[in-house]
């Protein structure tokens, strides 16, 4: 997956538990919100590494 596609899936995660959360699914919605922030963290640790400007500071 290139990161286009990625940033897509983490957005409709986002999107969905937003709606699961509006319509009253808190356990469902919850869980998709933890899995949209691993995965926006994932994807922006590994766009800085790509990029070379990981640092130890």
């Amino acid at each position: 997956m290139n990161d286009f596609h990625k940033d897509i899936l983490t957005g409709t995660l986002f999107v969905t538990g937003l709606l699961g959360f509006v319509s009253g699914e808190f356990t469902i919605s919850s869980a998709l919100f933890g899995i949209a922030a691993i995965a926006g963290n994932v994807n922006l640790y590994r766009k800085k590494a790509k990029s070379g400007q990981l640092s130890c500071e």
